[in-house]
């Protein structure tokens, strides 16, 4: 693989340079510089917008997923072209990255690409290499034959329009998506009343908004996340046979602990081989790659609590029955049960003492719950002096139990980035949820619907006005002129009929004036 992914950027290469070249340069600098050689070529490819592609976006989401044998590569610690320092370990990983990025880049380019005909011919040559290269993995294969697919449709597309026999599609517009713009107009109409319950789906899981869709950076994260996750689980299995090889060749050949086989060969699906895990989710979108790497690293770790769980389990409960020990077993853990139900009886005892004593009793007889106001304080007070020095030793296990509590959620949310595992106060150490957080800021700041109807609002704007002068240079026109100051004391007029309160507000040159017309508009609003 590592051989492949080396000389796969010579193609690659070629193919930047070839959409490179029929790109255009939208800004083209002085005639006194140098590159005014080249003309309007090689202009800038952009493999992917992560803040504002919302068409194809399962194409980008598939060719995420293509790479996902790549990751699992560098993940691993396979990519090691040179003998290098353990210390710059992290700089290798680095090159690996632009590495994959680079002999990835052609598939993006040839999507988000202009010229259709030229980027499907090359998108499906360079699709169709990567199959030479015999990968193990089948979820790539099948990313890899749904790019073949899309490249072709593509091809056939644009070749039906360069022949004519389809017409042109429509230019997508600038900066306004059709669900931004279906977003903009749901909020500016009324509220509809809800129609019947929601399903347990809906309620629990997610609800289908038809004003919205998600970007390709999450529809990628997603499918590559999904991949990484299954070749993980497979490696995770691959290990678990070798290790259960290893282990029956090693009772076969130790008589000396024949008695030991069965406890060994129920000991066995615990066993679970660690391997040392760099981390390489630095990237310039920490979003989603560190979605990715808390994913995997979340199935680790639970897996690893489950290994002990289990183990737990098997030395406090299997162990002692098989050895004829299930009476003390019973006992001990009889014990444990009646000491945590003694405890928890007496804090519960505490709490109704308290509340049936010395709180005054409820004002009315609608009250739920009494008033936090004292009654008996000299007794409330004794009452809390002999049960403080019992307090300090449960809250010795209290603090343990907390501990206890914190490790397993920590432990059961380590993959959801979305929440934080800190307290209060200390979210920025969290990594994952300060990602998270900056990513909601980069939707919302790049991508608010409102925000980019509005710009779109501009844009055309400028544009119909534009239009309008030259139309109006070129067809002078024998209706009646209207004079711009005229129109805008008529736009004030209706805006101030119809917003009243704006009025009061209004400053005026003339106070006479200014308080007849008050009066007018007033009884206009009115009326």
């Amino acid at each position: 693989m590592e051989v492949f992914l080396h000389y796969s950027l010579i193609p690659s290469f070629l193919i930047i340079l070839v959409l490179s070249f029929l790109q255009r340069q939208e800004h083209r600098r002085e005639k006194d510089d140098t590159t005014y050689l080249l003309g309007s070529h090689f202009g800038i490819i952009m493999p992917l917008d992560f803040v504002g592609t919302f068409s194809n976006r399962w194409s980008y989401g598939v060719a995420f997923g293509a790479t996902a044998n790549k990751v699992m590569f560098l993940f691993s610690e396979g990519y090691q072209p040179l003998q290098v320092p353990q210390w710059t370990q992290a700089f290798v990983l680095l090159i690996g990255g632009f590495e994959v990025g680079l002999s990835h880049f052609p598939f993006f380019a040839c999507l988000s690409s202009e010229f259709r005909l030229v980027s499907s011919l090359l998108g499906f040559s360079y699709s169709l290499l990567w199959y030479e290269s015999l990968v193990f993995y089948w979820p790539s294969l099948l990313c890899l034959a749904f790019l073949l697919g899309r490249f072709l449709n593509m091809f056939v597309k644009a070749l039906r329009v360069h022949l004519r026999w389809a017409p042109q599609a429509e230019e997508k517009p600038v900066f306004l998506e059709t669900h931004q713009a279906k977003h903009v107009k749901q909020l500016l109409r009324k509220p509809r009343p809800q129609e019947g319950e929601k399903s347990w789906f809906q309620t629990r899981v997610y609800e289908w908004d038809p004003c919205f869709l998600f970007p390709s950076r999450m529809i990628g994260t997603i499918v590559l996340a999904f991949i990484c996750l299954y070749l993980f689980i497979v490696i995770e299995f691959c290990m678990f046979v070798y290790v259960r090889n290893k282990l029956d060749v090693f009772e076969s050949n130790l008589e000396n602990y024949v008695t030991y086989v069965n406890h060994t060969g129920i000991l066995t699906p615990f066993i679970l081989q660690v391997q040392e895990l760099i981390s390489v989710s630095k990237a310039i979108a920490k979003y989603s790659g560190w979605q990715i790497a808390y994913i995997l690293w979340g199935y680790l770790i639970i897996h690893v609590m489950q290994s002990l769980c289990g183990m737990m389990m098997m030395y406090g409960l299997v162990l002692p029955i098989t050895h004829h020990r299930g009476l003390e077993m019973l006992q001990g853990l009889g014990l444990g049960i009646l000491t945590i139900s003694i405890v928890m009886g007496l804090m519960i005892l505490q709490v109704w003492i308290a509340a049936s004593f010395f709180l005054q009793p409820k004002l009315g007889t609608a009250d739920k719950q009494k008033p936090l106001a004292l009654n008996n304080r000299k007794a409330f007070h004794n009452f809390n002096y002999f049960l403080f020095f019992y307090n300090v030793l449960l809250g010795l296990g209290a603090c343990l139990s907390r501990l206890l509590i914190s490790c397993i959620l920590g432990t059961w949310l380590i993959a959801r980035i979305d929440r934080t595992i800190m307290q209060s106060g200390y979210e920025r150490a969290d990594m994952g949820f300060s990602a998270w957080v900056g990513m909601l800021y980069m939707d919302h700041y790049h991508t608010n619907p409102v925000l980019v109807s509005f710009c779109h609002i501009l844009i055309t704007g400028h544009k119909e006005r534009k239009l309008q002068k030259t139309t109006q240079y070129w067809c002078q026109s024998a209706g009646p002129h209207i004079s711009a100051r005229s129109r805008t004391r008529w736009l004030l007029l209706q805006t101030l009929i119809n917003n009243p309160r704006l009025i009061i507000l209004r400053k005026s040159k003339s106070v006479h004036r200014s308080r007849e017309f008050t009066q007018i508009l007033l009884t206009c609003s009115d009326c």
